[in-house]
């Protein structure tokens, strides 16, 4: 199986949907899928979480089929949004220095794309 890890640093809600769309159509032809939200990215998470937001369905699907991985930590703190990581149940992810580690992914034979 085809193991593909998913890093999004990209705030923007346009590059984001991309993410989701592509882990999601990556699943479903049944690709191995994590998703990890980096950096600006997390400053989405509570807006993601809100119903009304276009996102939301995406976002909720994309939970649903355990997609996401997890959330940068130091950056959610940064961004002020590790109360919703939490809330969400969302994994925190901090093995260096409080961000997670592409190396790791790697090590375990993740094809590694960013956003």
């Amino acid at each position: 199986m085809k193991k593909v890890a998913l890093f999004v640093f990209n705030g923007d809600p346009m590059c984001f949907i991309h993410v989701l769309l592509n882990a999601i159509d990556m699943a479903d032809k049944g690709y191995d899928v994590k998703t990890v939200i980096e950096g600006s990215a997390t400053k989405l998470l509570p807006e993601l979480a809100k119903e009304g937001n276009p996102l939301h369905a995406l976002w909720e699907k994309a939970k649903e089929k355990k997609l996401i991985q997890g959330v940068c930590k130091a950056c959610a703190n940064k961004m002020g949004t590790l109360a919703s990581a939490t809330e969400q149940g969302l994994s925190l992810l901090g093995d260096m220095s409080g961000h997670p580690a592409i190396s790791g992914f790697r090590d375990e034979g993740w094809e590694i794309i960013t956003f």
